[in-house]
């Protein structure tokens, strides 16, 4: 499985460096045609508001979700484990422009939906045991947003720093090496009236043992 290191050195002049191992990489308007690509998707992916556990609590997740990949590769997060439904036309399109980008031919992807302002995710990581190449100390995701632009935060867990980045319109970031152990983010809710926002996040499932 590549390192996020080899990554992170074909997109060097790009590349934000965060610290303790963390970096960022962002690509404005990186995908074509995004609000097209964002209405296919919505129509092809079994899309829908998930039961989390969260600590002694079961909510309903405040945005519509689906999970997609390869077979086998299965995603567990708070109290929920999910297997992938197949790849769709635009989710390999998007995937196929992101692996020109990025040298990375990513198995998996978390979609997101955000209908509104009032559609959000909190503060969170994604260093799930299973996410590669080797969570939490090296963890690659390749994000792309389409549709509307909405604040994207990112929170250092000890410092409390904070960097805003406003994402949509076919937007790439990417994530590598120690960010997901060292920092946290969120999509907040708005008041403001915002159009609809469709997230992926591509990753690096290892799959499970047969």
């Amino acid at each position: 499985m590549i390192s996020s290191d080899a990554v992170r050195a074909r997109l060097a002049e790009h590349v934000t460096e965060l610290g303790e191992g963390a970096w960022i990489t962002l690509a404005r308007e990186a995908v074509e045609e995004p609000d097209a690509l964002a209405a296919r998707i919505v129509e092809s992916s079994p899309l829908g508001a998930e039961t989390l556990r969260i600590g002694a609590r079961e909510v309903l997740t405040p945005r519509r979700t689906a999970w997609h990949g390869d077979p086998g590769r299965v995603y567990a997060y708070s109290g929920r484990t999910f297997e992938p439904a197949p790849w769709t036309a635009p989710l390999v399109e998007i995937r196929d422009r992101v692996e020109a980008l990025t040298g990375v031919r990513f198995d998996s992807v978390l979609v997101n939906e955000y209908r509104d302002g009032r559609d959000s995710m909190g503060w969170h990581s994604d260093d799930e045991p299973e996410l590669g190449p080797h969570a939490p100390d090296d963890v690659l995701i390749a994000s792309v947003s389409l549709g509307a632009h909405r604040r994207f935060l990112l929170r250092h867990r000890r410092r409390g720093e904070t960097h805003e980045l406003p994402l949509g319109h076919g937007d790439l970031l990417v994530m590598g090496g120690t960010t997901q152990r060292r920092w946290q983010h969120s999509v907040p809710k708005t008041a403001k009236p915002v159009g609809a926002r469709v997230s992926l996040t591509f990753r690096l499932v290892r799959p499970r043992p047969a």
